[in-house]
This record gives C-alpha cells, sequence and structure tokens, in this order.
C-alpha cells in the first residue's frame, strides 16, 4: 500500500508540473497484439524454429535432472559404480545438446527480434515524414525521437521477445508438471496451492506497474524534448544566460522520471519477496510430505530429491510468468506512444486518383482562398485572389502576419486551404499528386536549411541522380563554386550541423545552388536576403536574377529593394489583398504601401545610389545584372 500511495503521489506531482509532452491515450493489450502483429510478417517461420527450440531445452533439461535420480537410486544408494561411466558420458551429451539448442535459440531469436524491429522503426519513420507540416509544428521533436528509438524496441519486448518467453516458462511448466504428476501426482497437487495467490499477486501488481511505466515513458520523451530544444538553441541559451533556468526546467523533467522509475521498482521489488515466501511455504509443504512419503517406503530418496529439484524448477517458470505480467503492462506504455504517432493522420492526403501534370508551365492562381492554422480561431487567409502567368515574378509584400508565407505553404500544399482553391497549370492541387507538385515548385527560405554532410550532398540534396558537372554549374551559376574551392576539402568539405563551419552568405548561396539543380519551374524565394548583412545579400542579388531567369517566381520579402522591379506587387494586410500593381503604381495611390517602403524601403534617389554601388569596384559583377533586371521595366 505504501508504494500504491507513492505512485499516486507521482501522478499528482505530475499535474503539478507543466505539461510538455502529454501522455499517450491508453490501449488495450489486445489492441497493442492486433496493431503490432503484422510487423513480424516475414520472420514468422523463423517463429516455428524458435517454438521448437523451447519444446527441446525444458526436456534436455528435465532429462538431466531425471539421471540425478538414477545416479541416487541406482549408483549410490545400492553402490553400482559400474553404472556411472554411461551416466556421465549421458550428461555429457545432454550438456551439449543443451548448448547447441541455447546457441541457436539465442541467435535465431535475436535475428527475428532485430528485423521486428527494422521494420517497425522504418515504417514509423516513413509515416512521421508523410505526416502534414502541422503535426510537427505542435510536437516536440525530442519526445519524437524517444518515441522512434526506446519505445519502439519496448514494443518489441511486449510482442516478441516477451512472447517466446512466456511460450517458454509455459512449456518448462508443462514438461515440468508432466514429471512431478508420474512421480507423485499427490505431492504435485499439493505444490499447485499457492498457484492461484501467484495469478492474484500479479494482476494487482502489473496494473500499479502500467501506471508507473506509463509516466516513466511520458517523462523520457519530456527529457528528449528539452535536452533536443536546449542544445538546439545553444547559443541562445548562453546568449541570454538561461542556464541556470534551462537546468531547472531539465532537473524537474529528470526528477519526475525518476520518481516514476523508483514507484515502478518499489512495485516490483516488494512482489519479489512476496512470491519467494509464497514458493518457500510450497516447498516446505511438499518437503515434509515427502519425508513422510519417504519414511513410510512409498518414495525413494531419489525421487525426493528430484521432485524437490523439479519443483523449484516448477516455480521459476510460474515467477517468470508472473515477472512477463509486469514487462508486458510496462512495453504496452510504450506501444501506446507508437500507436498515437501512427493513428495521426496527414491533414493533407494523395488523391484516390490523382490528374497528371508531368513539367509544368508555371501558371499558378489564388480564387478565393480562406486558411486558417489548426487550433487557431482567426483566419490567415481571407477572401485571396490572384493569378500568376507562366513565367511573371510576383511578389508578395505586407507586415509580419499578413499571410505571406502561409501562401507559399499552400502552394506547396503543407496545408489545404479551406475554401476556395490554389492551382497549377489550372489544374488543383489537391487533384495532384504530392510528389508531382513538389518536384515542379523550388522554394528558397529564409533561413538557409543545410543538412550534416558534404557541400556536394548539400547540393546534390535538390535532385537525386544529378551530376557532377551538374552540381559545379550550379554552383558558379550561385556564385558559390569560388568560396567552395577555398574550403579545406572542396566540394568534400563536410559543412556541419546546420551548416554552423559556413557563414549566413555561404549557406544562403549553397541553397540557391540546390534549387538551381533542381530546375523547378515555379520558385518560391521566401524573405532569401533576410538575416544577411548588406554586402552578402548585395552579392546574392545575381545569383537569385540568374536562378529566377525563365520560371514563375513568387518574392516573399520585406525588403521592398528585392521586389520593386518585379512584374507585379501584391500588398497583403490582415490576410487580405488590399492592392495589387507595380511598385510605382502602388508608392502612388497605396498609403499602406508607401508606409512600407518608408520603413523598410529607401527613398528613390537613395534606391539607385544603392544599386550603383558596384561603381566603387566591390560589385561591378551586381552592377551588370542591376541594368538587366531594371531592363524588364
Amino acid at each position: 500500500m505504501w508504494s500504491l500511495r507513492r505512485l499516486v503521489a507521482v501522478g499528482e506531482a505530475s499535474e503539478r508540473d507543466e505539461t510538455i509532452v502529454a501522455a499517450a491515450p491508453p490501449v488495450a493489450l489486445r489492441e497493442v497484439f492486433r496493431r503490432f502483429w503484422p510487423y513480424t510478417r516475414g520472420g514468422r517461420r523463423w517463429l516455428v524454429l524458435l517454438l521448437v527450440f523451447i519444446v527441446l531445452a525444458p526436456v534436455v533439461d528435465a532429462a538431466g535432472i531425471w539421471l540425478f535420480k538414477i545416479v541416487i537410486d541406482d549408483v549410490l544408494v545400492p553402490r553400482r559404480l559400474a553404472l556411472f561411466v554411461p551416466i556421465a558420458l549421458a550428461y555429457v551429451g545432454l550438456t551439449l545438446v543443451a548448448g547447441i539448442l541455447r546457441f541457436a535459440d539465442e541467435v535465431t531469436s535475436a535475428w527475428v527480434s532485430e528485423r521486428f524491429l527494422v521494420v517497425l522503426r522504418s515504417d514509423l519513420f516513413r509515416h512521421l515524414q508523410g505526416l502534414s507540416l502541422g503535426f510537427f509544428e505542435r510536437r516536440r521533436l525530442g519526445d519524437i525521437l524517444s518515441r522512434l528509438t526506446g519505445d519502439v524496441e519496448a514494443v518489441e519486448t511486449f510482442l516478441l521477445s516477451g512472447i517466446v518467453n512466456a511460450i517458454a516458462h509455459v512449456t518448462q511448466l508443462g514438461i515440468f508438471l508432466a514429471v512431478l504428476f508420474y512421480l507423485r501426482w499427490e505431492l504435485t497437487l499439493v505444490a499447485l496451492v499457492v498457484a492461484p495467490v501467484f495469478w492474484f499477486m500479479t494482476r494487482r501488481f502489473s496494473r500499479l506497474v502500467k501506471a508507473a511505466s506509463r509516466e516513466r515513458r511520458r517523462r523520457s520523451g519530456t527529457i528528449s524534448a528539452v535536452t533536443e530544444e536546449t542544445l538546439g538553441n545553444i547559443a541562445l541559451v548562453q546568449a541570454y544566460n538561461r542556464r541556470g533556468w534551462e537546468q531547472q526546467r531539465f532537473e524537474r523533467e529528470n526528477l519526475g522520471r525518476y520518481r516514476a522509475a523508483m514507484a515502478a521498482t518499489r512495485i516490483r521489488a516488494l512482489f519479489s519477496p512476496l512470491v519467494d515466501v509464497l514458493e518457500l511455504f510450497g516447498v516446505l509443504v511438499v518437503m515434509g510430505l515427502g519425508a513422510w512419503e519417504l519414511a513410510h517406503g512409498r518414495l525413494t530418496l531419489g525421487g525426493l530429491m528430484v521432485f524437490l529439484t523439479l519443483l523449484s524448477r516448477l516455480y521459476s517458470p510460474i515467477r517468470g510468468v508472473s515477472r512477463l505480467s509486469n514487462t508486458f503492462f510496462s512495453a504496452s506504455a510504450a506501444a501506446e506512444r507508437i500507436i498515437e504517432l501512427l493513428d495521426q493522420r496527414p491533414q493533407v492526403t494523395e488523391p484516390a486518383f490523382p490528374a497528371r501534370l508531368g513539367r509544368a508551365r508555371g501558371d499558378v492562381a489564388l480564387d478565393g482562398v480562406f486558411f486558417r492554422y489548426p487550433q487557431t480561431p482567426r483566419w490567415a487567409l481571407s477572401d485571396v485572389s490572384f493569378h500568376i502567368d507562366a513565367g511573371e515574378i510576383v511578389a508578395l509584400v505586407g507586415a509580419s502576419g499578413a499571410g505571406k508565407s502561409t501562401i507559399a505553404k499552400l502552394l506547396l500544399r503543407f496545408y489545404d486551404p479551406e475554401h476556395g482553391s490554389v492551382r497549377i497549370d489550372g489544374c488543383d492541387l489537391r487533384e495532384l499528386r504530392l510528389a508531382d507538385l513538389r518536384d515542379n515548385v523550388a522554394v528558397l527560405l529564409q533561413e538557409a536549411l543545410v543538412i550534416h554532410g558534404t557541400v556536394r550532398e548539400n547540393i546534390a540534396y535538390g535532385r537525386p541522380g544529378v551530376s557532377e558537372a551538374e552540381i559545379v554549374a550550379a554552383a558558379r551559376t550561385a556564385d558559390a563554386h569560388e568560396f567552395i574551392t577555398r574550403l579545406p576539402d572542396g566540394y568534400d568539405t563536410v559543412v556541419g550541423q546546420h551548416g554552423r563551419l559556413l557563414s549566413g552568405g555561404q549557406r544562403q548561396r549553397l541553397a540557391i545552388a540546390r534549387v538551381m539543380v533542381r530546375d523547378a519551374p515555379v520558385l518560391i524565394l521566401d524573405e532569401p536576403t533576410t538575416g544577411l548583412d548588406a554586402e552578402s545579400g548585395r552579392r546574392i542579388l545575381e545569383p537569385l536574377r540568374l536562378l529566377m531567369t525563365g520560371r514563375t517566381t513568387i518574392i516573399i520579402s520585406h525588403n521592398l529593394l528585392t521586389v520593386r522591379n518585379a512584374d507585379r506587387i501584391v500588398l497583403l494586410q490582415g490576410g487580405r489583398v488590399a492592392d495589387c500593381g507595380t511598385h510605382d503604381t502602388l508608392l502612388a495611390r497605396s498609403a499602406s504601401y508607401a508606409r512600407l517602403n518608408r520603413m523598410h524601403g529607401l527613398p528613390d534617389h537613395a534606391v539607385e545610389a544603392l544599386q550603383g554601388a558596384g561603381a566603387d569596384g566591390h560589385d561591378t559583377a551586381g552592377e551588370t545584372a542591376t541594368a538587366r533586371w531594371e531592363a524588364r521595366t
């Protein structure tokens, strides 16, 4: 009862703490088995072989114990030493057979278990990649990683290792019971009196273990989430002197897991001595009755010794089955967390009969689009409509929260509009395969995302199978080849996690090269110069202009210098289209656009002076590009 009160205290403490990771909904054991059994497909034929090993092992064990009876009754008591040699040889043979069976059992069990882990973990990873962007925006990455690693292994314990061990214990129990009944069925029945008590205790303790294990699994996911978030933003943590606060947050979750783990341990620790007492009681009763039978000549000394030995082996599988029930309930807590992920459905789904797109011309249209993000009451976009001709350059401008990046997410179909439609070449995006759509759209985000790998791998990420010549050509066009060749290993240089070994401008030019090898007809530039200094921003303007050539381009930017020469500019306010036109037209008739121009841009004479900055010899390529760019208008 003390452990039960302690467990309740853990639950109450958990409710008082900040909920970083919510507990997964409970799932019945039968449902857990039904959901995960299909993942054993491909390894089930080896389970049959495992069953053979499981049956043979206790048979060999029982035979070795029976030899002990022969040694006592036929060799030691009558002193017939001539039988010792064949009995010894039989012992050697049984030991060799037991060793072979044990080796084959362990290797086969490991193969089946590891194969199951590979299949389940791969399927879960595939499922996660197919979920919509909104799922990852609402979830802690560290908790997802915890489920993908530790929780998946716990599911294997529930479904395979645990089941195999349960069958082994039951088989041992059956074989040992058969031998015991053969020796003295009356004593065997007496020994089984404690079995119902075992069952009752197991049921009682398993429920407590499951509750504690569920809390421990949740806390493990929380620890991973806090760790990933803190270490992933270590520069921010150190710059703002938040190490103490982050340490307190981590220790709070770590302490919560400790409490849950200790509650589960205390329950198991209390269970074990109670089982020992029951086992001792059964052995003492049988020992007393056996001595009585021996004294009256109804049982041999060897028979009594073998009976007691088998009885100890009999209680071992009973104890094992009892412990396994606790293991099952503990592992089911992990299974609940995996099932919660597998039950997640993407907000964006593939059409049953998708339309064929091929390589798009690049005609883009939004028609009466209404959209709001999940679990938010406010519309992010309200009745947004505009059309972009193939090859046209259109800029989306407006204050933060106006809906610019939301339009980009709809074009990539990270989300679907609640009303209205988004079309490419006249085809609603919801009628296309996601792969076909995204093959026709390239995006350059305001944060230049770089994978942990070589420069070559980062550029080639834009299009699988791209040749070395195409990689170098894209790097040259993106004005990245020069700095790449100065790196220690050139194109084979590892750029580090998130490209931290590169400057912001270098990462951005690497991202531009990646977009260039993708060669998609529709291009989205989402704040491409954000976070860059004036020199870096000016340096990537030429690659950006080359990138936009011949493509339908949507520029999302606060910097009006990067959008003023667009074919059209769409001004967004509060999720609505406030106005549309060229830079000069909007500057003349829209007070909102003029205000943005004053806030984020420069007076016309200053703009002209800035665009002529190449005259000082630092950016002559930019000067030439600017002349070509302004010739468009």
